[in-house]
């Protein structure tokens, strides 16, 4: 059995992950990151399309859900987007910003990996892929861990970098909860976030005609908590399962089982005056095509069918068109589901922050003990947030570790 010893250990070559073996590797540790996947940042390579939405510009608390999600904030003041932009810039990595403050690569998310690794090299860290945990012990001030490869190290500081339970077709797994449990660490509730909602069998007959449709949309979600009411205004998208493209994906970090949504598909549109100003102008005209010159045709039609409002306009009541009106901008539909962390780009929950200092992630009750990026319970909305509290986390505790 090999031996060998090394100041810090870090179980995960993700983004926060292999962000904290670099900076810790510039202060002259030794450091050693070890992962179970074949290749590192497997998740930087095929988010945002395959061009990693890297960071936000207008990246802050306010843009992240947990029990506590202003303990990001220390992290976040301190390496900041524009800190990480600089990193880019260095590496000579073309990016530009799609909207609403999101930042992707020109090229290809393989270089965004490309800079960790180059970044650990430069740094000494030894990488380690196809390699797990079996068995972590405390061995006096520090860490006695044994690897799947059948060696046995030693380490000053243990780093859990693991993510959370999303995608496990990459390989996620609930090990950083475990460890946390190991060591008596409260978890918080866990589950999929960033995800698409589904609806139950009648209602999907009824919007099957709308698989493929996409509309402007704002969408709020409806729950009793205030703690959790929030409001998206981007794209959405009917799909054969229920509903998903970004405003949906948003909200259902908020939505919980047996709750409603509200969707309005014509945000900036009084569809019931503009309804009526067409009455006026051509009353022979079909109210769908008249309804069609705010929403796509299709939906259009769905629409009008399920509100039984149907001929032209001339023949129809105010009563109607009203009806009209509140079915396109105040359409209340309760998932039952969600696609699951099959497809959730994100866990929500995870790590209790009351148990990590919010300045290194440090365990406050374990010494030498360090959890960050998406294993804690600090999730960020939909657009290059998660990523930014993966660079802030793990640049925090590599000051330290």
């Amino acid at each position: 059995m090999s031996r060998a010893s090394f100041d810090v250990l870090v179980v995960g070559a993700g983004a926060a992950g292999m962000m904290c073996a670099a900076e810790a590797g510039r202060r002259g540790r030794r450091v050693l990151v070890v992962d179970h996947a074949a290749h590192p940042g497997e998740k930087i390579r095929i988010s945002g399309g395959g061009r990693c939405n890297f960071t936000n510009l207008g990246c802050g608390p306010a843009n992240f859900l947990g029990e506590n999600p202003r303990f990001a904030t220390s992290a976040l003041r301190r390496f900041t987007p524009q800190d990480f932009i600089k990193r880019v810039d260095q590496a000579g990595i073309a990016w530009h910003e799609k909207t609403l403050g999101q930042l992707f690569c020109d090229g290809s998310a393989k270089q965004i990996v490309r800079l960790l690794t180059d970044a650990l090299a430069e740094a000494g860290v030894e990488l380690r892929m196809k390699t797990g945990v079996d068995r972590i012990a405390r061995k006096g001030e520090g860490w006695s861990i044994g690897l799947s490869d059948g060696s046995e190290i030693t380490a000053a500081s243990l780093v859990v970098a693991t993510g959370g339970k999303s995608i496990p077709k990459m390989g996620a797994t609930g090990w950083a909860y475990e460890v946390a449990r190991q060591f008596d660490i409260r978890v918080t509730e866990t589950r999929p976030a960033l995800v698409p909602l589904t609806f139950e069998a009648g209602l999907l007959e009824t919007l099957a005609p709308l698989a493929g449709v996409a509309v402007e949309a704002r969408v709020a979600s409806a729950p009793a908590e205030k703690t959790r009411k929030a409001r998206f205004d981007e794209a959405m998208l009917f799909t054969h399962r229920g509903l998903s493209g970004p405003a949906i994906l948003q909200i259902s970090s908020y939505w919980r089982e047996g709750e409603p949504i509200v969707a309005a598909m014509a945000p900036d549109h009084d569809v019931f005056e503009v309804l009526k100003a067409a009455k006026a102008a051509n009353g022979r005209q079909a109210v769908h095509t008249a309804l069609s010159q705010i929403v796509p045709r299709r939906l259009a039609e769905n629409l009008c069918a399920r509100e039984g409002v149907a001929g032209n306009l001339a023949d129809l009541s105010d009563k109607a068109l009203r009806r009209l009106d509140q079915a396109v901008n105040a359409w209340t539909v309760k998932p039952v589901g969600s696609e699951g962390y099959r497809t959730a780009e994100v866990t929500l929950g995870g790590i209790d922050t009351a148990a990590l200092d919010q300045q290194t992630l440090a365990v406050k009750s374990v010494p030498g003990l360090y959890f960050i990026g998406e294993a804690v319970d600090v999730t960020g909305w939909l657009g290059g947030y998660n990523f930014q509290w993966a660079w802030s986390s793990g640049w925090a505790a590599g000051q330290v570790c």
